[in-house]
């Protein structure tokens, strides 16, 4: 059994210890002391890293029976054993890092649950932002409301108590969640406003969390889903969010607040400019189309038009469509670079089919595509265009004379 001194005393640094067990898990060393400082992984908040003596702690396990396991990087000529006098210390940033976003987790649900009712159903603190799952869905001026009765709790410099009671005395205590955990519960007390049963490391007073700011919500599993940072990751938030407005607002010679305005009007524009576009191109390719069958060569019967086009596949489709439109083609267009992009078509009237010809090309120089007798398309040959044309009119002939 490790002694947990986070439990009691959550700002402590550095720690000694006596190692208890040194053993292997895969390739990294794992090692357990009588008592430690470093906190798990463990209801939805994540483990401390650090040292011990001259070993980088990279992971904390709590999975063998109340033994804490620090999983560390081994380090070249330094060995470890039990009953070695070991000095620990946590990496600070971290640690308080998530102290402010438990402890703003507990004063946010509490402020759920005061103002509106509303059950917190789980909790994770990630990397970067933390989330809490909300029983029901909650309107914006709902979450607005409960943020702003949280921010009055942490403005407040309320005290983050420990406590401990058995479970017959948490029975009758008026926890928030119910816990269903037996023998001696550790419980965080935020003065007058939260009373919890958890095992995670806080702060000493609720101003310590700096703010709670709800970053988004999302639908989740028939509730909610919110996120939030608190402390230094909302201010960092901040701080990225102001960057992108000032480079918005630089970019778009407008005022902050008028950003989502000029935004949809951009998009209206854009779009307006893409139909424009694409009515051109579509005009293009009609003209370049008729070019195009003005020069077809006849094979048995048949207006063939094999040619290399500097297009790209969209391009490549449309004057393959509008060629094939008229009665008695059959179009081969290659881009003009390779690897090739192909576009093989037939008029309705037509019986070589476009499907065939496109596979036997890709079999031969390789690639991909497919699609119907009608229309095919293919892209990824790594071969000369003229060499691709002659393979490809020589394929033609042979199925035409089938």
């Amino acid at each position: 059994m490790t002694e947990r001194l986070y439990y009691n005393d959550p700002y402590l640094r550095e720690f000694d210890a006596v190692v208890r067990g040194v053993s292997r898990r895969g390739e990294r060393l794992v090692v357990s002391l009588d008592r430690t400082a470093f906190y798990p992984t463990s209801g939805g908040q994540p483990f401390d890293t650090g040292t011990i003596g001259s070993y980088r702690v990279v992971d904390v396990l709590d999975e063998n029976g109340g033994t804490i396991d620090h999983v560390v990087s081994d380090v070249p000529d330094t060995s470890i054993s039990p009953g070695a006098a070991i000095h620990g210390a946590i990496d600070w940033d971290r640690r308080f890092d998530h102290m402010q976003q438990h402890t703003g987790q507990h004063v946010l649900s509490a402020a759920f649950d005061k103002r509106f009712g509303v059950r917190t159903v789980s909790f994770h603190l990630g990397a970067q932002s933390s989330t809490i799952d909300l029983a029901r869905e909650m309107t914006a001026a709902e979450i607005a409301a409960a943020e702003d009765d949280a921010n009055r709790v942490v403005w407040e410099d309320r005290p983050v108590a420990i406590r401990y009671a058995d479970a017959e005395e948490a029975a009758a205590l008026p926890l928030r969640k119910e816990s269903l955990r037996g023998g001696t519960l550790r419980l965080i007390e935020v003065e007058g406003f939260d009373l919890s049963a958890c095992g995670g490391t806080h702060v000493a007073r609720t101003g310590a969390i700096g703010i709670v700011a709800i970053a988004s919500w999302e639908r989740f599993k028939g509730g909610q889903r919110l996120e939030f940072r608190c402390g230094a990751r909302a201010l960092a938030r901040f701080r990225s969010q102001r960057d992108a407005m000032a480079g918005s607002v630089r970019l778009l010679s407008v005022l902050p607040e008028e950003i989502p305005a000029s935004i949809e009007r951009l998009q209206s524009e854009t779009k307006e400019q893409k139909r424009s576009l694409t009515a051109l191109q579509n005009e293009l390719a009609r003209f370049r189309a008729e070019e195009l069958a003005a020069s077809a060569e006849s094979l048995h019967g048949v207006r063939a038009v094999l040619r290399a086009v500097d297009a790209d596949a969209n391009g490549l489709k449309a004057l393959a469509t509008a060629i094939v439109s008229k009665p008695g083609h059959f179009v081969v267009l290659t881009s003009a670079v390779s690897p090739l992009l192909i576009v093989i078509a037939r008029s309705t009237d037509v019986a070589v089919a476009a499907n065939e010809i496109l596979a036997a090309l890709i079999k031969q120089f390789g690639g991909r595509g497919g699609g119907r007798p009608e229309f095919a398309q293919g892209g990824g040959v790594e071969v000369g265009t003229q060499v691709l044309l002659v393979s490809a009119r020589h394929d033609f002939v042979r199925r035409a004379q089938q």
